[in-house]
C-alpha cells in the first residue's frame, strides 16, 4: 500500500486515485449477503462507508491531496471548498488544510437554522463572484450535492467544479451537466468493480 503520508510529494492523479481506492476497499467497503436499501431508495448489495475509511489524520490527509490534484488537472481554481452536512465536512476540511494557498471552508446545513440568523450555509460567508468546488462523500443519485448547489447559487456564488469520493451510479453526472456544472469524481463504481447503483426519483 502507498504510504498515505507521503502522498503530497506525488503529483499526478492517477497515484492519488489508487492509493484512496485502496483506503476505500480496504476500510470503507463491505459486500454483504442480503440487500439493504440506500437513502435514494435503490436496493444494494455493496455498502460504503467513506466516513470511516478515511478516519484518520494520514487518509484524511491524503484525501485532501488528492483533490487538489484532480482540481489542478481540470484546471480548476477555486476561493471555497464545502458541500452538505455532513459527507462533506470532513472532504472540504482536508482539502483546505492540505492546499498550499488559503482556501475557505463552509458547510450546508440539510435544513436553515430556526433562530438567530436563520442561515443555510455556515463556515465561510460566501458572497457574489466567491468561486466554489462542491465535494461530497459518495453519492448515487446526487441529491446531497444538488441540494448544495442549490444553496450555494442562492448566494451568488460560482461554483466553478463539482467533485464526489465515490460516485456509485449513473444520474449525479447527468444531473450535473443539466445545472451546467462542471462534474468530475475521483472513483466511481468502476473503480471499485462493483454494479451501478439504478437510478432513482429525488425528492
Amino acid at each position: 500500500m502507498i504510504d498515505p503520508g507521503v502522498l503530497r510529494y506525488l503529483g499526478g492523479v492517477s497515484d492519488y486515485r489508487d492509493a484512496i481506492l485502496e483506503l476505500i476497499t480496504r476500510w470503507g467497503y463491505e459486500r454483504r449477503e442480503e440487500a439493504f436499501q440506500l437513502s435514494s431508495g435503490s436496493m444494494t448489495h455493496d455498502y460504503i462507508d467513506a466516513k470511516l475509511a478515511i478516519a484518520t489524520s494520514h487518509r484524511l490527509r491524503a484525501v485532501g491531496e488528492a483533490f487538489l490534484a484532480l482540481a489542478r488537472e481540470e484546471s480548476v481554481e477555486f476561493d471555497a471548498v464545502g458541500g452538505l452536512t455532513m459527507g462533506a465536512d470532513p472532504i472540504s476540511l482536508a482539502i483546505t488544510i492540505a492546499s498550499p494557498d488559503e482556501k475557505l471552508w463552509f458547510s450546508v446545513r440539510k435544513e436553515a437554522k430556526a433562530h438567530g440568523k436563520q442561515r443555510s450555509i455556515e463556515g465561510a460567508a460566501l458572497k457574489p463572484g466567491t468561486k466554489v468546488m462542491l465535494v461530497d462523500d459518495v453519492v448515487t443519485t446526487g441529491r446531497s450535492i444538488l441540494q448544495a448547489l442549490d444553496a450555494v447559487e442562492a448566494a451568488e456564488a460560482e461554483v466553478v467544479f463539482a467533485t464526489t469520493l465515490v460516485d456509485r451510479g449513473e444520474s449525479t453526472s447527468a444531473r450535473m451537466a443539466e445545472r451546467g456544472v462542471h462534474y468530475r469524481p475521483l472513483l466511481t463504481y468502476k473503480d471499485l468493480g462493483i454494479e451501478p447503483v439504478p437510478d432513482a426519483v429525488l425528492t
